[in-house]
């Protein structure tokens, strides 16, 4: 496993000590799984950007999803 370093200002060393002492868990777990989760979610909008752009990828139009939405209330 490898080791980083990063500078943080000091409100947000101090809000992740609080959460290590909230949570039992270490520092680095929670640096680990935020570093993960914003990964995971930056994959997830690269995903959603390319589709977007995709001319091959057809569009909904929203006002019929809107409707059919409403009308099953």
């Amino acid at each position: 496993m490898n080791q980083i370093t990063a500078r943080v200002p000091d409100s947000l060393n101090e809000a992740l000590d609080a959460a290590a002492v909230e949570l039992k868990r270490s520092r680095s777990d929670i640096v680990r799984q935020a570093l993960e989760r914003y990964l995971e979610d930056l994959d997830d909008l690269t995903v959603a950007l390319e589709r977007l752009r995709d001319p091959a990828d057809p569009e909904l139009d929203w006002d019929p999803v809107k409707h059919k939405l409403l009308a099953s209330d």
